[in-house]
């Protein structure tokens, strides 16, 4: 009399799968590429839109420019010699604390 025994399986892949990787590296190129393609034609579409526009010019109703003020000028000059002075004020000053390594 012989006794039979559960055959271990030590396989458990599906016998008729089969992957085809150069099939998905297919789609993942002409997918790229399409869109690549895809963003050069949205591009030139604005750019021909953008390039349509109406060029906004900064004259006054005479056509001449505008001039500065003056003294608008002199602020503008005060406040960054200013901001000079309180940066070199700031960088002479010593430190407020004391390197506790030294």
């Amino acid at each position: 009399m012989k006794i039979n025994f559960f055959k271990k399986e030590n396989s458990f892949k599906k016998k008729d799968f089969t992957s085809r990787p150069n099939f998905y590296w297919k789609i993942v190129l002409f997918s790229t590429a399409i869109m690549i393609l895809l963003s050069f034609v949205f591009s030139y579409h604005l750019f021909g839109q953008i390039n349509q526009e109406p060029v906004l010019s900064f004259t006054n109703e005479d056509g001449k420019l505008g001039t500065i003020n003056k003294d608008r000028i002199l602020k503008v000059l005060n406040y960054f010699s200013e901001r000079e002075k309180n940066s070199v004020e700031i960088l002479n000053s010593p430190a407020p604390v004391v390197d506790p390594s030294l």
